[in-house]
């Protein structure tokens, strides 16, 4: 696998059945999940920043508004996962905010110290999620000189690429990522617009480099897709 510090987004990185409380015999019966409609929000910016949350079903959108009110989406994450975990660092209040983006999203809530216990008992999960926040860090700093230095295409065929490399599956020779991301995910994770990514998407597949529906993209050779 390639250095994931190259990504953009993570999916289907199961930390829920690692961490939850409800996996732990001495919280089973006293913790509880939290439901969310499509479009709720789980907190806002500048909300105390008590908890970690992870993902038992559904995703969940993070970002923040821009003082004229352009929505800044920062990261898709969908179920296993974690998010809040800045909390962790000193994180006193939060700078994004986090919403649910199917219906039905359940998330599973831990207060900070409920963490901090659980990876003082394991030094091994507490590595691995100090190892999450970086690679996030790295990541968005990643964004940022890709929409500082490089055009729409290019961002949004690096987004193909490095999706592939993490969540790509390989069927003969060419590579399948199963993805929920509409079109306007991908723009809002790209700093594109919809008609952008739509546009481009296009054209690489009637040059025949990819193929794609609601549920899949294909790529068919990732060497010829620059």
């Amino acid at each position: 696998m390639s250095d994931t510090s190259n990504l953009w987004y993570f999916q289907d990185v199961d930390l829920f059945n690692m961490l939850c409380p409800t996996k732990t015999k001495s919280m089973h019966e006293t913790h509880e999940f939290t439901n969310y409609g499509k479009g709720e929000f789980v907190y806002f910016a500048e909300e105390p920043a008590k908890y970690i949350y992870m993902i038992a079903e559904g995703r969940i959108k993070l970002g923040h508004y821009t003082e004229d009110g352009k929505e800044v989406v920062k990261a898709i994450l969908g179920t296993g996962e974690i998010f809040g975990e800045l909390a962790l660092t000193g994180e006193e209040r939060r700078g994004d905010f986090a919403q649910a983006m199917d219906e039905s999203t359940t998330v599973c809530p831990v207060s900070i110290d409920e963490m901090r216990g659980m990876m003082a008992d394991d030094k091994e999960l507490s590595f691995k999620i100090y190892k999450l926040i970086g690679l996030r860090i790295r990541k968005l700093e990643r964004k940022i000189e890709s929409l500082v230095f490089k055009d729409a295409r290019t961002r949004i065929i690096e987004f193909l690429k490095e999706a592939a490399e993490w969540k790509g599956k390989k069927v003969g020779f060419e590579t399948m990522i199963p993805t929920k991301l509409t079109h306007k995910d991908i723009a809002n994770l790209t700093g594109t617009s919809r008609q952008t990514v739509t546009t481009i998407l296009n054209e690489l597949k009637e040059a025949n480099l990819i193929n794609f529906d609601r549920r899949k993209i294909l790529i068919r050779d990732l060497d010829k897709l620059k």
